[in-house]
């Protein structure tokens, strides 16, 4: 896969950060925006994958910030043209995701813009791109959570949850 990017939806493993993800998130960045047009208020590159240095899933997180989600709903078609299948929720309130690829490569993540979503996931990506210590500490956690969970993708996240919760109170 481009840029080590491919996860098997049953798989949970981390890859090296690769200096190339920010330029993969940007080309798909590029893709979405010209499928779905002016209804994106904002795209940001979020997750692990966003850290420099991190350990990551290899898969790109792009948070898309539009006025509702209803917007999601009205290009469905346009993001599934684009190789991407409706997760729906994905079990994250206040989301509409599309996973591209059945290796999955990309997450969009459509919130509202200026929401509560939007403002925490972004806090919590500058938090660990401005401290090595927090980002070192949640790359450990995420390390036993994939020996812990190796084919359990929920219970991983779940495992982070308390994590993150915490370094944004």
């Amino acid at each position: 896969m481009a840029y080590g990017l491919g996860l098997e939806r049953t798989e949970n493993r981390l890859a090296a950060s690769h200096p190339q993800w920010g330029q993969a998130f940007e080309e798909e960045a590029a893709r979405i925006r010209a499928a779905v047009g002016a209804d994106i208020l904002a795209i940001e590159h979020y997750g692990s994958t966003s850290v420099p240095g991190l350990s990551a899933k290899p898969i790109i997180d792009l948070l898309i910030g539009v006025s509702d989600l209803a917007v999601a709903d009205r290009h469905a078609s346009a993001m599934v043209a684009l190789g991407y299948d409706d997760a729906g929720d994905g079990g994250v309130e206040g989301h509409r995701i599309f996973g591209k690829g059945s290796t999955r490569t990309h997450l969009a993540h459509f919130v509202v813009h200026d929401g509560p979503e939007w403002i925490a996931t972004l806090r919590f990506r500058d938090m660990l791109r401005a401290n090595p210590e927090l980002s070192a500490a949640y790359e450990q956690l995420k390390t036993r959570l994939v020996a812990e969970h190796p084919t359990d993708r929920a219970a991983y996240t779940a495992g982070k949850s308390r994590f993150i919760l915490a370094a944004l109170a």
